[in-house]
């Protein structure tokens, strides 16, 4: 240069400066004109980039040499691609400099330099965006405002030559650059200048910014270069769709709206491309089955007409022609590959890591819209899914919620859209001969295509491109899951804290217990029942049956071994969990007897009951049992079948139950009454006389006495019509009067009896004068029949207990096991009192006896014995005889302790708490 060139760059003034870049054009002109004119231009732009733009410690010389450059870029306009490798540098390095303004002119000389060179500064595409990209976060405003005027000019140099421009004189350079690019293109075409192969990487690297500016020049190039056709950017999504995402939590309302725009483009291009993919694979499965009948029917023209020959050969050039007009036939964007389960993975990671409102509604629209686009890559994803759907179907914000319940929706649907095992094995034999030929029509089809430049390379040449068929599920498609992910994935849902979660958790085990193949169905080996049957302690009644809808769907064709296990094990949770059984007791046996067999049912729990060893617990077990025998709705049919001792079965199944009832007293003879087994049940009563009574028997006997009144015992109440018929009901009914305190059960039951007591007395009458005639002409060697045994008389029934054994009930036998059992309840009672009362012994004085004060508030004495005080409602009067309330009490009363509260008159109201043996004297006071 001159040397008042130089000195003109490097003064402080800019207009000096700028006179001396105008003499430097005139002088770079002048020399492009000149013969050999570029070696002294090539000198000029060396000492422009080393003895000014290079100066860092001298901003005036830095200044003057990119203005320098600038100026003579502008004047070897198209020739300036030749410089660029040693122009651009040095401008890309004032970019960074610590002064505003040389990164200010910085700016304006490369907007000068790319708007002569135009397409060939894509070559430094990487180079210009990287630094542009640090620039938009620049804190002086006029350097951003250089760099956003620098940034829409390359941005229109992409738009226009991106996806075409080849450089002119850098092309077998560029083509090293990006040699990657030899093994994804067939063609011979040269690369472009730009290359999203190349820019991909620096993209994924800057997307993961905080600072909103950066972030929105970032969304706005990835919008750009989506808008380009020829680019695909689409197939690069999944490097970059995990930091787009995180913009939406961005606080910039810009940002986020800026990104919801880019986001929304990407969905609509993925689901044209995959509606085009299936497009065109419907054309070619219809155009198969076009050339099947051509080439059937032209076989019997062939036959008929005898001129094989001419035909074979006219049909295959016809064929010939077809497939080949096929493969020159190309539709934008058929070629273009997306991968789908890449971007379900980082959906799904969003889903479940993000606490961002926006984020989750984003990633739930997205995988719902999927199930449109690919859902047999969605298979794959089922337990990742399940994990984080679920919960969402719980979530505070109604949209999120409602949009988690739409995905939910659609993956059980596509679920139970897909065919059963042995339909799949059948569809597949039969269209096996058309599978076969056709990858081979897609390859011929994919490998005849012409690739253009910045396609990615196929993952796998051969494969053929996703279409419609490939949605028909085939057996490896349809059960392509991890079955045990998804089972613990649904199971660790039981502990979601909500009802919708743990619902929505068991409605899908439901599912797949019915849409699974035998050999994937639930067992009770998995580790998924001990869950199930913890479950049924949960809190929501709505769980709980639908907890009871899955074992019984579990349970209900296996063989006895595991459905004994399954009531074991159902025992032995209410046995460590009380309360469920108190509050959830009827509950599940109700619906278990709804959707199993209730026979089967009762008869597998009795029968592992009457081993049970813990006497108490089966006591209370048989006494829910036998009131859902009674009450529920469910048990009608079985009700009915009790009352059929005639055949075989009635009598075993009530066997059954009579020796696992036997626990509960009341509850036998409740069994007899439903029984209509009248004989036996007097006969209980008999042995009720050598019980204890108990305060808990009496609450039994005064709920008993209250059921007799309702709708199932009406048959009950008409056979006391009959007395001639059914004597020992009257037996009965008169024992449990005697039995129990003066009540309103007790006054009820006196009431129905009186009311009917004319019709008893008269029979009671005949009956006496008869069986005293029959007394007389009995022989001696017939003393043993019995008055019990002639008045065991009516149609089809069993006539007498001898002919009850002989028919295969021995009554006998199971008096002897009720009070057998009786007797080992009454001793494991006793045990448990004596242990209780050990903190008495040191107190004996006397007899022994120490004196517990009871107030009877009725004016009357002490009830002694196993009642303790009773309340004013069923207290008795004084000098009532206690030799029938005599007993060890258990007993709870609602109507507080040692009868201190006025309850009501039901014995269950009134009778407290208490534990010991004693009697009453008549004084109030209880000895021990």
């Amino acid at each position: 240069m001159d040397p008042n060139i130089q000195k003109a760059l490097t003064d402080k003034l800019y207009d000096k400066r700028k006179s001396g870049a105008l003499d430097l054009e005139a002088l770079v002109r002048q020399c492009l004109a000149e013969e050999n004119g570029h070696d002294r231009i090539a000198k000029i732009v060396n000492q422009l980039c080393h003895d000014y733009a290079y100066q860092v410690h001298q901003p005036h010389a830095r200044n003057g040499g990119l203005i320098g450059l600038a100026a003579a870029s502008i004047a070897l306009g198209p020739e300036v691609a030749r410089y660029l490798e040693e122009i651009v540098p040095p401008v890309l390095a004032c970019f960074t400099d610590q002064d505003a303004r040389v990164r200010y002119y910085a700016c304006e000389s490369m907007y000068n330099i790319a708007k002569v060179a135009k397409g060939e500064i894509l070559l430094y595409f990487n180079e210009v965006f990287d630094a542009l990209c640090k620039l938009a976060a620049d804190s002086e405003l006029s350097v951003k405002n250089g760099a956003e005027l620098l940034d829409r000019l390359v941005k229109d140099i992409v738009s226009e030559s991106a996806a075409s421009y080849v450089s002119v004189l850098r092309n077998q350079n560029a083509g090293n650059d990006i040699g990657s690019l030899k093994d994804m293109a067939v063609s011979e075409d040269p690369p472009t200048a730009f290359s999203l192969i190349r820019f991909i990487p620096l993209l994924k690297e800057r997307i993961t910014v905080m600072n909103p500016f950066t972030r929105m020049f970032l969304v706005s190039w990835v919008t750009l270069l989506d808008s380009i056709p020829d680019l695909e950017l689409v197939t690069f999504i999944p490097e970059f769709l995990g930091g787009i995402f995180k913009y939406l939590s961005d606080p910039n309302q810009d940002v986020h709206t800026a990104t919801q725009v880019c986001l929304d483009k990407f969905l609509a291009e993925i689901k044209k491309i995959a509606r085009l993919k299936r497009g065109i694979a419907e054309s070619k499965r219809s155009q198969a089955g076009d050339g099947i009948k051509r080439s059937s029917s032209t076989a019997e023209g062939q036959e008929e007409s005898g001129d094989t020959d001419d035909h074979s050969e006219s049909s295959t050039a016809g064929d010939d022609t077809t497939s080949a007009d096929g493969e020159e036939d190309w539709i934008p964007g058929q070629d273009v590959q997306v991968d789908h389960s890449k971007i379900l993975g980082i959906l799904v990671t969003f889903l479940g890591g993000s606490s961002e409102e926006e984020i989750k509604l984003t990633s739930l629209r997205w995988i719902d819209h999927f199930f449109e686009i690919a859902p047999e890559d969605i298979l794959s994803f089922i337990p990742r899914l399940l994990s984080q759907v679920l919960p969402a179907m719980s979530y505070d914000v109604e949209q999120v919620r409602q949009a988690a319940n739409r995905v939910n929706s659609s993956l059980v649907n596509y679920i139970l859209s897909l065919p059963d095992e042995k339909a799949e094995n059948e569809t597949s034999q039969g269209s096996g001969h058309l599978t076969t030929k056709e990858p081979d029509r897609r390859e011929s089809n994919l490998s005849t295509k012409i690739p253009r430049p910045g396609d990615p390379k196929p993952q796998n040449d051969s494969a053929p491109t996703p279409s419609p068929d490939s949605r028909a599920p085939s057996p490896c498609q349809v059960w392509n899951v991890d079955y045990e992910a998804t089972l613990n994935a649904l199971t660790l849902q039981f502990l979601n804290e909500h009802e919708a979660t743990r619902v929505a958790a068991l409605d899908w085990l439901i599912m797949l217990h019915r849409k699974s193949p035998p050999s994937r169905k639930l067992e009770m080996s998995d580790g998924t029942f001990p869950a199930l049957l913890k479950t049924l302690s949960d809190s929501s009644d709505h769980v709980v049956r639908q907890d009871l809808i899955l074992l019984c769907q579990m349970f209900r064709n296996t063989d006895d071994s595991k459905f004994a296990s399954f009531m074991v094990n159902l025992i032995k949770l209410f046995g460590t969990d009380r309360r469920l059984l108190e509050t959830r007791g009827n509950l599940i046996i109700r619906q278990l007897c709804l959707s199993l067999s209730a026979e089967r049912i009762y008869r597998t729990l009795a029968d592992c009951l009457e081993r049970d060893e813990d006497v108490e617990f089966a006591s209370i077990m048989v006494q829910n049992l036998n009131n859902n025998l009674i009450t529920a709705p469910e048990l009608a049919d079985l009700r009915k079948r009790l009352r059929n001792l005639e055949t075989r079965d009635g009598q075993t199944f009530f066997v059954t139950l009579f020796r696992s009832w036997c626990h509960n007293a009341v509850a036998t003879f409740s069994l007899c009454l439903l029984a209509q087994a009248y004989e036996q049940a007097y006969h209980l009563l008999q042995i009720f006389a050598e019980l204890e009574m108990t305060v808990n028997m009496l609450i039994q006997i005064d709920k008993l006495v209250q059921l007799l009144e309702s709708p199932v015992f009406t048959y009950l109440r008409l056979q006391l019509l009959e007395p001639e018929r059914y004597p020992h009901l009257y037996k009965c009914l008169y024992g449990l009067l005697m039995l129990l305190p003066q009540s309103s059960a007790f006054a009820a039951l006196k009431n129905r009896l009186n009311s009917v007591s004319a019709i008893g007395y008269l029979h009671i009458a005949n009956f006496s004068a008869s069986h005293a005639n029959q007394t007389q002409r009995t022989t001696p060697g017939n003393t043993s029949t019995s008055s019990v045994t002639s008045s065991f008389e009516r149609p089809n029934r069993l006539k007498s207990r001898d002919d009850a054994q002989n028919s295969g009930i021995k009554w006998v036998e199971l008096l002897d096991k009720f009070r057998t059992v009786q007797e080992r309840a009454r001793r494991a009672t006793r045990n448990n009192s004596i242990f209780g009362s050990n903190q008495y012994e040191n107190d004996e004085e006397g007899d022994g006896a120490p004196e517990v004060p009871l107030k009877d508030k009725s004016g009357g004495g002490g009830v002694g014995g196993g009642v303790g005080a009773v309340g004013a409602g069923l207290a008795p009067r004084a000098g009532t005889p206690t030799s029938l309330l005599q007993g060890r009490g258990v007993g709870v009363g609602a109507g507080g302790v040692g009868g201190k509260e006025r309850g009501g008159s039901r014995v269950g109201m009134s009778l407290g708490r208490f534990t010991g043996v004693g009697k009453g004297d008549g004084k109030g006071k209880l000895k021990r």
